[in-house]
């Protein structure tokens, strides 16, 4: 009982605290009492607040700001390259174009059996010259988010049945995070 009394009580001392940052109140007439305000009213000002200027500092700051900001960076040569690469390893985790969403097994090597778990980040080849049965997996390596990208024979993959999200956070963790 006590734990939750007092979560309630700093809660309610919360609310008053932040009402009293806003010089606004809302009067409540009851009979018999004195005037009482209106709880709350500061917390939800400074929610609309923070919501209005979050939208207008998004739609007319930030957005502009970043094509002017990447314009500049895809014409200057080098930084094209390290920006670019950057982006699309991120957006391929955490974007929409997510692409670590095909978790394999991979044989690396057959005597002894060596393999490792990885994600298919390109299933054709043949724009490269390859051929048909060779594709691309990414083998991320343990406790970072670097890997290395290897192109290997169909046969030596095998798909795994677990989620992308459950097999990279295994393969990051070192194999120590349950499944």
């Amino acid at each position: 009982m006590v734990p939750t009394a007092v979560t309630f009580y700093v809660v309610y001392l919360a609310v008053l605290w932040m009402d009293n940052l806003l010089p606004i109140k809302v009067p409540i007439p009851v009979p018999g009492f004195e005037e009482n305000n209106l709880p709350g009213l500061g917390i939800l000002f400074i929610v609309a607040v923070i919501t209005v200027l979050g939208y207008i500092g998004t739609r007319f700051v930030r957005n502009p700001f970043f094509v002017i900001f990447e314009g500049l960076i895809e014409r200057t040569p080098l930084l094209k390259v390290i920006y670019s690469s950057v982006k699309d390893l991120i957006e391929a985790f955490v974007g929409e174009k997510k692409r670590f969403t095909q978790p394999v097994l991979v044989t690396v090597n057959n005597n002894p059996l060596v393999q490792r778990i990885g994600f298919v980040t390109e299933n054709d080849l043949t724009d490269l010259g390859l051929q048909k049965d060779r594709m691309a997996v990414y083998l991320p390596f343990s406790y970072g988010f670097n890997g290395q990208l290897v192109i290997v024979d169909s046969n030596n993959v095998t798909k795994l049945d677990a989620s992308g999200t459950e097999m990279m956070k295994f393969v990051i963790s070192g194999g120590v995070t349950d499944i």
